[in-house]
């Protein structure tokens, strides 16, 4: 029964505790029978080995267990904001969240994108705030927090009690019970009266969720104020409606890595958490995930309608093939459990095949392509160089799959420098991708800063004359070219113009000319293609046997290099256009910082809260300015950078360059 079915994550900023509230879930629901630890690496989801030596998730990892009965899919979300894809994708098919919180640092940066993102996708939430064992923690901070900076509505469910100390406990508001446990892995949990020091506590708390209820129903408030108490079952209907609605986030709160607070958390998932809406119908699945592993590719995916037969043929949006499904699993974490079908509203995986994220699987009869996922845009670049030919022969293939797995990552040559620039999210990002290249595929890469495309032009105007002799065993070469350099409009590339007269050299030798100048611009006098300038044919020769489309050909591009320098050449840099988001309490450190990088402000607008900044920066100055803005932002600051134009280096860095 897809009722009995909640499928959802856990999202928060790095460090919250998602993985270690994972491993508790799992043991409590009798999945597994003994507790990991983060720090020993040796838990369920974080089981790549790169995930054990950082001591955090990179990957999105998917469990399966049952809590009163009902099946819980839960995926296991990265926390840093480098693989951020991974929240996405997840948010792309999950019904639910569970929101977790620092309790001594609250909302912080990657909790508001998270957030944002579950508001994009309408994913209901639950909200537990962990850690609330810990000096400086505070249950009631990290609410108000929530509603200043994510404009979320808690309303409390389980009130913390002996915050800041190991004998952590929960008031249940909703039943009106005390909850303890007594026993050192959490595994016992004693329900009882609440006691007089919490009473008032409480009745305040059970009396703001009345009302946030009553909002949606409003016989609740009759019912309040008539018997002075509400029905519970009354109350947990209208609060499931506050969260499905997203008007409501049910809150509380514990330790996770203490062993508090676990039980009532899954009791909230069953009670307020969507079941998969089925409407029923053909086959309709989404393809959410590509990963490979020990059994080859793994093809992510959330069944919609219908269901996905082992064996089955179905249609696969943007190709013109079908698709016969071998072989299905579920997955838990990096094991798998072989399945002949998998039903609406289940999530599971196939093996083989050649999906891409992002693609619907359909009834043939009645093939539909479902929304796609929102991919961030690469910002930070690497280069890399495989170091021996074995590595060079691998490279192609390794990187292949990795953009496979994931979307955030791009690949390209760059034909002016010879590099293969690898682009992602950010530093980590990129080094965790470059890592895998060594483990998983035996490919070694040197890493390295990508060259800068610069260009080069003249400064003023200069003419050359030269004469083009060469005299062999059979034919000769002759060529007489005088040419006139000059810079030309920006933007303008070559500017050529033949102002010869009389005839004085045919057509064909013209055209050699035009295709010497061009060729001796893309290597220029400074080494960088030549470009914005004006190239004018004043005057030329030739012989009746000797001269050819060739000899003008080399004659012109030696005429145009010596013209260059007498014209002084002058070298361009690339400079990009930005626009960077920033706090409004932090723009004097990020204006600072760009300050540094030779940029230009050309504009500044204030959206609400942020300020949004147009710049002007040379390339050169922006390596690594992803990285340094979330620095300076706290993960706040967002940028998006473009192409501009060329313009000319000052002289100390074209020195710097040129040397």
């Amino acid at each position: 029964m897809t009722t009995r079915i909640r499928n959802l994550g856990i999202i928060a900023h790095v460090d919250a505790g998602k993985t270690t509230l994972t491993e508790r879930v799992l043991f409590y629901a009798g999945r597994i029978h003994r507790i990991g630890d983060v720090d020993a690496g040796n838990t369920q989801t974080d089981s790549n080995p790169l995930e054990k030596q950082k001591g955090i998730t990179i990957t999105a990892a998917a469990v399966r267990c049952a809590w009163r009965e009902h099946a819980l899919n839960l995926i296991d979300t990265p926390g840093h904001a480098d693989f951020n894809i991974e929240v996405e994708r997840s948010l792309r098919v999950l019904d639910g969240a569970v929101v977790l919180l620092d309790g001594v640092a609250g909302v912080e940066p990657q909790t508001e994108k998270v957030w944002r993102q579950a508001d994009r996708y309408g994913v209901p939430r639950v909200l537990f705030v962990n850690k609330l064992d810990r000096v400086g923690a505070s249950f009631a901070r990290c609410l108000d927090d929530v509603r200043a900076r994510l404009g979320g509505t808690p309303v409390v469910v389980g009130l913390p009690f002996g915050e800041e100390t190991s004998e952590l406990g929960l008031l249940d508001v909703v039943r009106m019970r005390a909850i303890r446990w007594d026993d050192a892995d959490g595994s016992r949990v004693v329900e009882g009266p609440i006691e007089a020091p919490h009473r008032a506590a409480a009745e305040r708390a059970r009396g703001d969720l009345v009302l946030a209820c009553a909002e949606l129903e409003p016989r609740l408030l009759e019912a309040f104020v008539e018997d002075g108490d509400v029905p519970t079952a009354e109350l947990v209907r209208a609060l499931r409606r506050g969260t499905l609605e997203g008007r409501l986030v049910p809150a509380l709160g514990g330790s996770a890595f203490k062993n508090r607070g676990v039980q009532p958390l899954l009791d909230a998932v069953v009670d307020y958490l969507p079941a998969p809406a089925v409407t029923g119908g053909p086959l309709v699945a989404f393809c959410f995930k590509v990963a490979f592993d020990r059994f080859g590719q793994l093809t992510f995916v959330r069944v919609y309608e219908g269901q996905l037969q082992k064996g089955g043929r179905v249609s696969v949006s943007g190709s013109s093939r079908s698709l016969r499904i071998g072989r299905l699993v579920r997955v838990f974490a990096d094991s798998v459990e072989e399945v002949d079908a998998l039903d609406a509203g289940e999530i599971g995986a196939i093996v083989g095949g050649e999906l891409r994220t992002g693609q619907t699987l359909s009834d043939l009869d009645a093939p539909v392509a479902l929304d796609g996922l929102t991919v961030p845009e690469p910002v930070v670049r690497l280069a890399l160089e495989p170091v021996g030919r074995e590595d060079r022969d691998r490279l192609g293939g390794a990187l292949k799959r990795a953009l496979a797995e994931d979307p955030s990552l791009s690949v390209h040559s760059d034909d002016e420098t010879g590099q293969i620039l690898l682009a992602g999210i950010g530093q980590l990002h990129l080094e965790v991708v470059v890592a895998r290249l060594r483990l998983e595929h035996g490919v070694s890469v040197r890493v390295g800063r990508p060259k800068v495309a610069y260009r080069e032009t003249v400064a003023r105007v200069a003419t050359h004359e030269l004469k083009y002799k060469k005299q062999t065993g059979g034919p000769g070469q002759y060529a007489h070219v005088v040419l006139q350099v000059g810079p030309a409009a920006e933007g303008a590339g070559l500017v050529f113009e033949d102002r010869t007269k009389g005839g004085v050299l045919r057509a064909e030798h013209v055209s050699g000319v035009h295709k010497g100048v061009r060729q001796a611009m893309t290597e220029g006098v400074l080494g960088y293609p030549v470009t914005d300038v004006e190239v004018v044919l004043l005057d030329g020769s030739q012989h009746s046997n000797d001269s050819s489309e060739m000899a003008f050909q080399v004659a012109s591009s030696i005429a145009f290099r010596d013209a260059c320098v007498a014209a002084g050449p002058t070298l361009l840099e690339p400079i990009m256009r930005l626009e960077v988001l920033v706090p409004g309490e932090l723009v004097g450190a990020v204006l600072g910082d760009l300050g540094a990088r030779r940029a230009d402000v050309l504009a500044t607008r204030t959206r609400g809260t942020t300020h949004a900044l147009e710049v002007a920066a040379p390339l050169a100055e922006l390596f690594g300015y992803a990285d340094r803005l979330s620095t300076l932002t706290h993960g706040r600051g967002q940028h998006a950078m473009t192409f501009a134009r060329y313009a000319k280096a000052p002289a100390a860095v074209a020195a710097r360059v040129v040397a």
